[in-house]
């Protein structure tokens, strides 16, 4: 993928995820994530701020570009396909607690699963996974060596950033 097809998927996600957030009851939103002591508000919070230095900053942004879609702006130190694995990631985080099907665009989904694979901090997922084979079942893309472990590609960008809840959507592992 490109930059601009990587920017227009990332539109895409973040209009998405805002409509997602928009059907949740109170319930749901104080309801816990899959990052590890959030909440799923405490997720859709940090969405739309990982951009931005300060919370002034995240305000203008987000009043300006009515919300966070559309804003071409990376958090210091951010590359543009972590920020396409952050919103992918984290609308997963959201959606699978709660039981609600959503899911990532397969090609962005193997942007995603390269990258992690190649990210040390803070996932090190080539060590976390080390003698496995990962293997897309709906993509061509595989990554390591070893027991392979396959599925579709969005289960397996979510065992790279370290989530658990799409194991039983995968071969090969517990």
């Amino acid at each position: 993928m490109d930059e601009t097809r990587i920017w227009q998927t990332i539109d895409a996600e973040r209009a998405a995820t805002a409509d997602l957030l928009a059907g949740l009851s109170d319930v749901e939103w104080a309801s816990p994530s899959l990052c590890d002591g959030w909440t799923v508000r405490e997720v859709a919070g940090h969405l739309p701020l990982a951009p931005h230095t300060t919370i002034g900053s995240a305000l203008r942004e987000f009043a300006r570009a009515r919300g966070i879609v559309g804003s071409r702006r990376l958090a210091p130190g951010q590359k543009l396909k972590d920020c396409l694995m952050d919103v992918m990631v984290h609308t997963q985080d959201i959606a699978l607690p709660l039981g609600i099907d959503r899911h990532m665009p397969v090609e962005a989904a193997v942007v995603a699963a390269d990258h992690l694979w190649q990210t040390g901090f803070p996932f090190h997922a080539r060590r976390r996974l080390a003698g496995h084979r990962l293997a897309a079942t709906d993509a061509d893309w595989s990554a390591g060596e070893g027991t392979e472990v396959s599925g579709p590609t969005e289960a397996l960008v979510m065992l790279l950033a370290g989530r658990t809840a799409t194991i039983p959507r995968l071969t090969g592992i517990r």
